[in-house]
């Protein structure tokens, strides 16, 4: 399992950010390579999945020592996460797939994934407490203490993730096809900074966040 790579999936339209969020502009550099960079940190390669006009436009500066190579996607995130998968060298051990718009993952979140999956597991997910009360819309509140809200990045040994993949499967996250093909998942601590940019507000967010982690650091 010494081979890592990360599939960061950018392939969506924007439509509800009002334009593509993986290109958009984080204090200087884009959404899409601030995930990049933190998966470069821990992978000896990565996939970039973005939408299939954008293949030639698309730049991303690479982490030094790892491999870059940008794709096509498909029509769902499922799709995507396979046109990442049919780059990749059968030898690779460990596989991650990462949601670009999760710019402030850290490195130590991504080895955190890492390790478990060295450790044994089927499926990894980074995970935190759900904070608000959740109600049904039929009625009746939802025990928090039950419920955790799922991050990525997420890993997975090589052939499960390949497995779980084969005849078309749609799920809404990887681990969910690995669980579904009889595979256990295991949770790993996630952090309340990454957040995932679905809204404009998401992005003023982010960048507020880089600033105080900013004079943290100076301070």
């Amino acid at each position: 399992m010494d081979s890592v790579w990360t599939i960061v999936v950018a392939g969506g339209s924007g439509l509800r950010f009002g334009m593509r969020k993986q290109f958009a502009d984080l204090r200087g550099i884009s959404v899409l390579q601030r995930s990049v960079d933190a998966a470069g940190a821990c992978s000896t390669g990565v996939v970039v999945v973005v939408p299939a006009d954008a293949v030639e436009s698309t730049e991303i500066v690479a982490p030094s020592d790892t491999i870059v190579h940008v794709v096509a996607g498909g029509a769902s995130r499922a799709e995507s996460v396979r046109a990442g998968l049919a780059v990749i060298d059968d030898d690779c051990g460990v596989i991650l797939v990462h949601d670009a718009a999760r710019p402030l993952a850290s490195a130590a979140l991504f080895r955190s994934v890492i390790d478990a999956v060295r450790a044994g597991a089927d499926a990894v997910v980074p995970g935190v407490a759900v904070a608000d009360t959740i109600r049904r819309r039929s009625g009746g509140v939802i025990d928090r203490d039950e419920l955790l809200a799922v991050q990525t990045p997420q890993g997975f040994p090589a052939d499960q993730l390949r497995a779980a993949h084969r005849g078309a499967a749609e799920a809404t996250d990887d681990a969910t096809l690995v669980e579904r093909a009889g595979g256990s998942v295991v949770v790993v601590p996630g952090e309340a900074a990454n957040r995932k940019i679905t809204d404009p507000v998401d992005l003023l967010t982010a960048g507020a966040m880089l600033d105080a982690a900013e004079g943290a650091e100076h301070a």
